[in-house]
């Protein structure tokens, strides 16, 4: 089992969202929501990840941020998408090639 790192990039009332990491590389993204009784995740791997490697993750998860956030937990859903980043986009990088 890989040994997962998990850098915040954001969190608000009701959810968080994590890189994930592992070594130097990073191999993931996870946003997690959480409602009263059930977290949803939404867990976005490289295309060079297993089957078994996702599911080792997605326990990772479960144990490293859902069970410590303190939330009630009836049940966590995680939707996985599998691929390759085609880039990350801002109002900010927009703005800045309409000056030019």
């Amino acid at each position: 089992m890989a040994e997962y790192q998990f850098e915040r990039e954001c969190r608000t009332a009701h959810s968080e969202a994590y890189l994930i990491v592992a070594g130097d590389e990073q191999v993931g993204k996870v946003d997690m929501h959480f409602t009263p009784s059930i977290v949803y995740a939404t867990l976005c791997v490289g295309e060079n990840i297993t089957q078994d490697g996702i599911q080792d993750l997605i326990d990772t998860i479960d144990e490293d941020l859902v069970m410590s956030a303190n939330v009630a937990r009836d049940d966590f859903i995680v939707t996985v998408y599998q691929g390759r980043e085609v880039g990350v986009f801002s109002d900010e990088e927009f703005e800045e090639e309409e000056e030019e």
